[in-house]
């Protein structure tokens, strides 16, 4: 086995290096991956683009990534539940399982928590997008040869928007908006479709994305650019959604999620963006309930599971694949919302 791999870190703002690093062997219950595929997400993008986001900056050279599927090459001692050459969706997320929040079952908010490609941390929380990685075997999801492993590495964003949608209740025969057809806009209109809405209206900026959308359930496309005034109509008689999921961070599309939302509607704001206003006086009148969602916790292995059994049909938002070497053409290309949704590296 060697003991090097391949890495795409970056130094700095557009500064990104495929570099050599070095690789230990797994240790107890520990496996090696070789990685396949990793999707490039928005917080690798702010890291690329701005050094951060919010109070979270890059401090030092940071390896990204943190949406990765691979093959394991072989296994640590006590590992019992895995085998070289399976193939695996790898969780990035590492909760200490000792904290207040993890022994109230709250994982995904650990005090400890361990994310692979995250500045928040100092030193920072090393990522996945290497050739090979040695992970916990926990964090391992196996998926089965008809599933590619680009396939695979979209658990991570589908977990996070399960675990919206668990925050939301449930959907079935609900009437849905989802602002911002990015990404996670797309995987909630899946999510959505899924679990029985019946109506699913998104909106965006850009058609290319949008299309993706109607391929992922859709019901309605609304570009908001061209077509300013279009959700006006779900704003009669104190609005029209029973669920929105506001996946943009954006603060007109908060407004607009509050204007369209019916009494006792329920907004699951999955975006993230700087402080924004908010019109308490149409929250409060209409009694919407706006609830947060972070991350996931054991909505990986359903993703995980969902993408390996075809319930949920991840291969239209996958709109690009590069080879490590061109990390810096693949990150372009993800920024570019007219022509991408989600790009991914693939590796060797």
């Amino acid at each position: 086995m060697t003991n090097e791999t391949r890495v795409c870190r970056l130094h700095d703002k557009h500064d990104i290096r495929i570099e050599i690093a070095p690789l230990d062997a797994p240790g107890e219950e520990e496996v090696l991956v070789a990685i396949g595929a990793g999707g490039i997400c928005g917080s690798d993008l702010h890291y690329y683009h701005d050094g951060g986001f919010g109070p979270i900056r890059v401090r030092e050279p940071i390896i990204l990534g943190h949406e990765v599927a691979g093959t394991v090459e072989a296994v640590g001692p006590g590992v019992n539940t895995l085998k070289a050459g399976d193939r695996v969706a790898v969780n990035p997320s590492r909760p200490c399982g000792t904290c207040t929040y993890c022994r109230e079952g709250a994982f995904n908010h650990c005090l400890q928590m361990r994310f692979y490609g995250s500045a928040l941390r100092f030193p920072h929380e090393q990522g996945a997008f290497r050739e090979r990685i040695v992970a916990k075997a926990f964090q391992c999801e196996r998926v089965g040869a008809h599933t590619s492993l680009a396939e695979a590495a979209c658990a991570e964003p589908l977990a996070v928007c399960l675990h919206a949608a668990n925050r939301a209740g449930n959907l079935g025969g609900k009437r849905v908006l989802v602002t911002g057809a990015g990404p996670i806009g797309a995987l909630c209109t899946a999510v959505a479709r899924q679990r029985g809405a019946a109506e699913i209206v998104v909106s965006d900026l850009e058609d290319r994305v949008l299309s993706v959308a109607a391929d992922m359930g859709a019901t309605t496309r609304i570009n908001v650019r061209t077509r300013p005034d279009a959700l006006d109509v779900y704003a009669e008689n104190k609005g029209y959604f029973d669920v929105v999921f506001e996946c943009s961070g954006a603060p007109v599309a908060l407004r607009s999620a509050i204007n369209t939302a019916r009494p006792l509607a329920t907004i699951v704001q999955v975006g993230i963006a700087a402080d924004v206003p908010v019109p308490l006086s149409l929250l409060v009148g209409k009694e919407i309930n706006l609830i947060g969602t972070h991350r996931f916790h054991a909505e990986f292995a359903e993703a995980a599971r969902l993408i390996d059994s075809g319930a949920i049909d991840v291969k239209p938002i996958i709109t690009g694949s590069y080879p490590l070497d061109r990390a810096v053409e693949a990150f372009e290309a993800a920024g570019d919302r007219s022509r991408s949704v989600k790009v991914q590296l693939s590796f060797g």
